[in-house]
């Protein structure tokens, strides 16, 4: 279930029909998009999310909460933020049933593992949209799985007519704490003991992503898997040694190009400016649009994505920094 499908095609966009709108609770609308000719889209796995091209240079990122199986639909859901970035508040505002969008082919930083025994997916508000995906995925596999979708309350969920079978038959589990934490799920009594073989797969708002993170401190290396849908803040280190630079230069492999980054530059923002163009979208460290193998120096990763097998291999340029004065890129 790990391996993400390669693609035949050079396109890097898509131009969908958005087929269906609908209301699916408090805030969030769920948009179903499709081929304008009928025909089938790029493969995605459970977990995978689209960039979507809103207008204005606008470019933001949603999973995919359909099921894998099915071929001719990528269904997102958005909840507005009165207090984000704008992105989810334009979608509502703008995009209307028969408009066609650009987005971006599937890509995965939230696989399912192959070798799991037993699953625990556990969402917090709109987070519940890659679990849901997982959630299809796990019920056609045959593998033990079980949900926990947790809200404000029954108005402020998404999806519910089509969580309700797997509620009926014991996998999905709604909870509901009036807005008090503290009065909805027991996360340390959930999580308390890893059994083997079972793996655990979070996705939500910072607090909610804080108390899923310690209540899973003591699980197995490995097993604990998660997604943030905004980058937490930075935990700055004590130690000057540990810092970045404030300037420092990649060079790039191929060319032996030497680029300044200032201190008030992404990596990307320089390559840019300097003619070497890359791939880029979340200016976060969410996506991973913009990851690039580096060859040496020592990197600052400040993504949310990069395991720590990938941060001894890539950085991601939107917001990685150099440790050192020089970092070689494989570009």
């Amino acid at each position: 279930m790990a391996s993400e499908p390669t693609s035949t095609s050079g396109e890097r966009t898509l131009q969908l029909l958005v087929r269906q709108i609908r209301f699916e609770g408090k805030g969030i609308n769920s948009y179903e998009l499709v081929d304008p000719q009928g025909d089938e889209l790029p493969v995605f796995t459970a977990g995978a999310h689209i960039d979507i091209h809103i207008g204005d240079g606008m470019v933001r990122q949603y999973s995919i909460s359909n099921s894998p199986a099915e071929r001719k639909r990528y269904v997102i859901a958005v909840l507005r933020d009165e207090s984000g970035r704008g992105g989810s508040k334009t979608l509502h505002e703008r995009v209307r049933v028969q408009d066609i969008v650009r987005v971006s082919r599937p890509r995965n930083n939230f696989h399912l593992v192959d070798d799991a025994k037993k699953v625990v997916l556990i969402a917090g508000g709109i987070g519940v949209t890659p679990l849901k995906s997982m959630a299809h995925r796990l019920e056609d596999a045959g593998i033990d799985y079980e949900m926990h979708y947790c809200a404000k309350d029954a108005g402020c969920t998404a999806f519910s007519a089509e969580l309700e079978p797997m509620r009926a038959n014991g996998r999905v589990h709604f909870h509901f704490d009036g807005g008090d934490p503290k009065a909805g799920l027991d996360l340390r009594r959930l999580l308390s003991e890893p059994s083997q073989g079972q793996h655990v797969y979070y996705c939500g708002p910072g607090g909610f992503m804080s108390a899923c993170a310690e209540a899973t401190a003591h699980w197995p290396a490995g097993t604990v898997h998660l997604e943030h849908f905004k980058a937490p803040e930075r935990i700055v280190s004590e130690s000057a040694a540990n810092e970045p630079v404030d300037t420092f230069s990649v060079k790039i492999a191929s060319t032996g190009q030497m680029i300044e980054v200032a201190k008030d530059q992404s990596i990307a923002e320089a390559l840019d400016n300097a003619g070497v163009t890359i791939e880029t979208s979340c200016h976060a460290g969410l996506c991973g649009t913009c990851k690039v193998r580096y060859l040496s120096g020592e990197v600052e990763h400040n993504d949310c994505i990069l395991d720590d097998g990938e941060k001894a291999e890539y950085l991601t340029a939107c917001v990685s920094r150099a440790r050192g004065k020089v970092l070689v890129l494989d570009l």
